[in-house]
C-alpha cells in the first residue's frame, strides 16, 4: 500500500474464486497488506475474500491458488495518509470481522475517488472508531499497570535486578503494541505483565513473549509472593517464550536478543551500557541534571546530532512545579546551548512574565535535544524532526522528568504532546485542556510559542490572548503548589 493524496483508478474486474487468506497471528499487519497487495492484483473483491488467523501459519497466505489479474494488470494500490495508520491500529481491535472491513474500505478507495472525502461513510466511521477504541487500551494499559516487587531466592534474578509482575485484562490486542513503552518506562527493571491471551517480560535487554494466563490461573492480587513466582516461571519457561528485539518498535535503541533463561548469554562481569538508554561517559545512567547534559553531549542515537553545534538540555530548577517542553533547539539555542533563548523563547518569557511565573522556578526543555535545520544560503532553516527521530531521544526527556519531577508539564506544540503523552495529540482540539499521561502526571497541552510568529500581524494580539488564557491554567497550578 502506498500512501498518496489523490488517485484515478479504473473499475476492476471481480474475480470469479473464492479466497481463503490465513494471517500469522491476530495482529498480522505485515500479512494483511501483504495480502492486500495481492487480491488487488488478482481483482479479487472482498465479497470473495474469507479471512482467518491462526497462531502460527505456514507457507502462502493463501489456501487456494491464485487466480484472475497479475501485478502487471492492475494498477498500484493508492491510499490516502491517514489511512495506513488508521489500519494498523484497527488491526489490533477484537472484532472477528476487522480484516475484512479494512479490505473492504482498501477496495473503495481505489474504486470510488469520492471516499477520500466523505468522512460520514459507515467504513470509515467504523474504521476510526475502532482505531479511538483501541488507542484508548492502550492508554488504559499503559495508565493502569501497577508492577509489584516479588521476592526471589538469592541469584536467581536474570541480570540481577529484583522481579516486577502485574496483572491486565485489555480489551483489545495491544500487549506487542504496549511493550515498547513498558520497556523504555522500566528499562532497569526486570519485569512480567500477564494477561489473558498474551505475556510479555523484559530482562533489561530485550522483550520476551510467552502465551496468556487464564483470568482462574491468574494470582490474585494479594497473593504472597511464591504464588506469583510460581505463575511466572510456567509462563516464561524456556522453549515457552519468543523474544523480540526493539530496534525496530524503538528507534535508537540497538539491544540485542537473548532468553533470561540461558546461561550461556549471561551479561559480563563488568555491565556494558545498553544503547538508548541515558549514559554518563562512565556508562551509568546520569544522576543528577548536569550529568544528563553533559552525557547528551556525545549522543549520535540520530542523525541529527552529527550536524548541530551541541546538545541543548533542559535548564531551571531541580524539582521545579512546573516543567514545560517544546519541540527542539532552535538556531539560537543551538549557539548559546541553552533552551528557549530564540524568538519563541522571549514571547515564552514574556508570557512567564505576565503570569507571574519566574522564569528561574520551572524547568524547560525540549523533547529533542538537537537542532535540525537545512541550509539556504548561509542560513539555517529550522526542519521538524521526524517521529523517529523525536522517539530515539525520549529517553533523555523521560530521564529529565524523572530528576525533576515536576507536579505537571506543559506540553508546547505536536512533537512535545506526543512525546510526553505517547500518541498522536490533535493539539488545536485539545489546547487548554489538562491530560493525564501514564505516570498520572498532568499535562496542560497548548501551541509552541513559534506559532505565534507565524500569524498574521492584524491576527497576533488575538492569538496571544488566547495563548496566554491556555498558559494562564498552569499558572494557576503553580501558585496551587506554592501555596502548599
Amino acid at each position: 500500500m502506498t500512501a498518496d493524496a489523490s488517485a484515478s483508478l479504473p473499475t476492476p474486474s471481480p474475480a470469479s474464486d473464492v479466497r481463503t487468506v490465513r494471517l500469522a497471528s491476530a495482529i498480522d499487519f505485515a500479512g494483511f497488506r501483504r495480502a492486500c497487495r495481492a487480491l488487488w492484483a488478482e481483482q479479487v473483491v472482498p465479497e470473495r475474500v474469507v479471512w482467518h488467523c491462526a497462531d502460527d501459519a505456514e507457507g502462502d497466505l493463501f489456501e487456494a491458488p491464485s487466480a484472475g489479474a497479475t501485478s502487471s494488470q492492475a494498477p498500484p494500490v493508492r491510499v490516502p495518509p491517514s489511512f495506513l495508520p488508521l489500519a494498523e491500529s484497527a488491526v489490533l481491535h477484537r472484532e472477528p470481522e476487522r480484516f475484512a472491513l479494512l479490505y473492504r474500505l482498501l477496495w473503495r478507495l481505489q474504486v470510488e475517488p469520492g471516499l477520500r472525502a466523505n468522512p460520514l461513510d459507515p467504513d470509515w466511521q467504523r474504521a476510526d472508531a475502532m482505531s479511538q477504541e483501541v488507542r484508548r487500551d492502550l492508554h488504559a494499559m499503559q495508565s493502569s499497570v501497577r508492577l509489584r516487587p516479588i521476592a526471589e531466592p538469592d541469584g536467581e534474578g536474570a541480570i540481577g535486578a529484583p522481579l516486577h509482575v502485574a496483572w491486565f485484562e485489555p480489551e483489545h490486542h495491544i500487549v506487542e503494541a504496549a511493550a515498547p513503552f513498558f520497556a523504555r518506562r522500566f528499562h532497569t527493571m526486570r519485569w512480567a505483565i500477564l494477561t489473558p491471551e498474551r505475556s510479555v517480560g523484559w530482562d533489561g535487554v530485550a522483550l520476551a513473549f510467552a502465551p496468556g494466563v487464564r483470568r482462574d490461573e491468574a494470582p490474585a492480587v494479594d497473593a504472597d509472593d511464591s504464588l506469583w513466582l510460581s505463575t511466572y516461571r510456567s509462563v516464561f519457561r524456556p522453549g515457552r517464550v519468543k523474544l523480540q528485539t526493539l530496534a525496530r518498535e524503538m528507534p535508537g535503541m540497538a539491544m540485542a536478543v537473548r532468553s533470561p533463561a540461558d546461561p550461556k548469554q549471561q551479561p559480563a562481569t563488568e555491565p556494558q551500557p545498553t544503547p538508548g538508554h541515558p549514559v554518563t561517559p562512565g556508562g551509568e545512567t546520569p544522576r543528577s541534571l548536569p550529568a544528563l547534559n553533559a552525557a547528551l553531549q556525545g549522543c549520535r542515537e540520530c542523525p541529527i546530532g552529527e550536524h548541530a553545534t551541541q546538545a541543548v538540555g533542559g535548564e531551571g530548577g531541580r524539582h521545579a512545579r512546573l516543567m514545560f517542553v517544546g519541540e527542539q533547539p532552535g538556531d539560537q539555542e543551538d549557539l548559546q546551548g541553552r533552551p528557549f533563548v530564540g524568538p519563541a523563547g522571549q514571547l515564552l518569557s514574556r508570557a512567564l512574565e505576565e503570569l507571574a511565573i519566574p522564569r528561574r522556578e520551572v524547568y524547560i526543555t525540549n523533547a529533542v535535544k538537537h537542532f535540525k535545520f537545512e541550509l539556504r544560503g548561509k542560513r539555517r532553516i529550522h526542519k521538524t524532526p521526524a517521529q523517529q527521530e523525536a522517539a530515539a531521544c525520549l529517553h533523555w526527556l523521560e530521564r529529565e522528568i524523572e530528576l525533576v519531577d515536576p507536579g505537571a508539564l506543559v506540553a508546547l506544540g505536536a512533537t512535545a504532546a506526543r512525546q510526553l503523552m505517547g500518541t498522536t495529540i490533535s493539539v488545536l482540539r485539545e489546547r487548554g485542556r489538562w491530560l493525564v499521561r501514564s505516570d498520572g502526571r498532568r499535562v496542560l497541552i497548548t501551541l509552541h510559542p513559534s506559532a505565534l510568529l507565524r500569524v498574521e500581524p492584524e491576527d497576533k494580539q488575538a492569538a496571544y490572548a488566547t495563548w496566554l488564557a491556555d498558559l494562564r491554567r498552569a499558572a494557576e497550578h503553580f501558585s496551587a503548589s506554592a501555596s502548599k
